[in-house]
């Protein structure tokens, strides 16, 4: 295999892996609070305390993939512009 068709074959690859992984798991842990869905601080003795929610996910520690959030738009802009109004009696 020349190294051309070795790299595009390893494109397809990852592609239809992440493809895979947003139809199985569309949500991932938040990138800002690694998924606690709150922050974590320090007391003044050194223990850890629960801190602020985490603002990006709403404190839910998940936030929807890039490739299911393309999907989702993608399909959004489908449906409306392909929408055919109903006539009546037919």
């Amino acid at each position: 295999m020349t190294p051309i068709v070795l790299a595009i074959t390893c494109l397809i690859a990852v592609t239809f892996g992440y493809v895979g992984l947003c139809v199985a798991s569309p949500f991932g842990d938040c990138r800002r609070c690694h998924g606690m869905g709150h922050a974590l601080k320090h007391d003044r003795k050194g223990r850890l305390k629960r801190g602020k929610d985490c603002r990006r996910c709403r404190a839910t520690g998940k936030r929807i993939r890039a490739g299911r959030w393309l999907y989702n738009r993608w399909a959004r802009i489908y449906r409306a512009g392909t929408d055919t109004p109903r006539t009546e009696g037919f």
